[in-house]
């Protein structure tokens, strides 16, 4: 198995961390690539139209993106339980997915904003309104622990990627002084040898 890989990206990151606890890691190739929102790579695009990391190959030559298709494939292949069975369990799991990728993708906008976007160009209060969606989930997920309490499975590590996101980009968010439930979750969860791997090419 093959991933197009980026160090920075938090989606690359959720895919490999998936794949570190579900055993599978080690049977996946990381391969260069550079993906841009203007300047695009012919060669991500070559294999998926959106020119979009993670971009993943299977053996048996299937080409899988985002991330939630190759979590969800990763999980099926090692039997895993990353991805509850159809019933309640499944629909808050995956709804926790979906809050943790949102944040990820508000945090991603708000990067390019500043580092994509030609500085006249720029719009403060656009990246700020993109900044607020991060606030305004880790302020849900902060009045409400028993989300995140004793899970491993897509939707933590979604929002686990999310974290270690914020973290890489926007320190000065500190946001762990106004969401302390979350910052004590993220300081356990983070120390799972999937958090704490680094992966290079």
């Amino acid at each position: 198995m093959k991933i197009l890989f980026s160090p920075t990206s938090p989606y690359v990151r959720k895919c490999l961390v998936a794949a570190h606890e579900l055993g599978l890691a080690d049977r996946i190739q990381l391969l260069p690539s550079n993906a841009h929102p203007v300047q695009r790579d012919p060669e991500i695009i070559r294999n998926n139209p959106l020119g979009k990391v993670p971009t993943f190959f299977t053996d048996d030559g299937q080409v899988l993106y985002d991330s939630r298709v190759i979590c969800e494939y990763l999980d099926n292949l090692a039997g895993g339980t990353l991805f509850p069975a159809p019933g309640a369990r499944r629909w808050e799991t995956l709804t926790l997915q979906s809050l943790g990728d949102g944040i990820l993708d508000a945090g991603l906008i708000a990067r390019y904003e500043d580092v994509a976007r030609p500085q006249p160009l720029r719009w403060p209060e656009w990246r700020a309104g993109q900044l607020d969606k991060a606030e305004t989930s880790l302020a849900h997920l902060n009045a409400r622990p028993a989300l995140l309490e004793g899970r491993v499975d897509i939707g933590a590590i979604a929002v686990a990627c999310a974290l270690w996101y914020l973290d890489l980009r926007f320190e000065d968010l500190r946001w762990r002084e106004r969401h302390p439930a979350v910052a004590k979750w993220f300081a356990s969860f983070g120390e799972r040898p999937s958090m704490r791997a680094a992966w290079a090419i």
